[in-house]
């Protein structure tokens, strides 16, 4: 009988590990935030190498927002990407969009680098300025190669 109650504790306790790693999970993923209170702006760039749904977007270093689509536009060749922002984040509308890397060996992200405008981006708006990733590979074989001196 002593043994019944001890496999039924430590079931338990395994099923509540379970369920906490699944609600953690869940959180970090940004699952159930989708509410009223996001807005999507969209932006086309070069490149976004190293960018996939679920990025961050940050301004000023703080996570404002994710990637909730990436997209090739078939006639402009460059990748369309949707942003969903949290709704207490307003943007000025003459403000850049930049894809920035975390360090050499960290991830990339998507950057918000606010202007100065008194107007803010609406739902649905799209940032013209954009900078897409810089390929480091390429950088640093422009400088072994000495290509950078024309």
């Amino acid at each position: 009988m002593a043994e019944n109650t001890t496999e039924v504790l430590v079931g338990g306790a395994v099923l509540a590990a379970a369920i906490a790693f699944g609600v953690y999970g869940a959180q970090i993923a940004g699952l159930g935030d989708r509410g009223g209170d996001d807005y999507d702006l969209t932006a086309s760039f070069r490149s976004v190498e190293g960018v996939n749904i679920g990025t961050d977007v940050r301004l000023a270093g703080v996570k404002v927002g994710t990637v909730t689509d990436v997209v090739l536009n078939p006639d402009t060749f460059r990748a369309d990407t949707t942003v969903s922002l949290n709704a207490a984040t307003q943007v000025p509308d003459d403000s850049a969009i930049v894809i920035s890397s975390e360090g050499l060996l960290g991830g990339n992200f998507v950057e918000i680098v606010p202007g100065g405008s008194p107007f803010y981006f609406a739902e649905g708006d799209e940032i013209t300025d954009t900078q897409g990733s810089v390929s480091l590979i390429s950088l640093l074989l422009k400088f072994v190669s000495g290509g950078g001196e024309s």
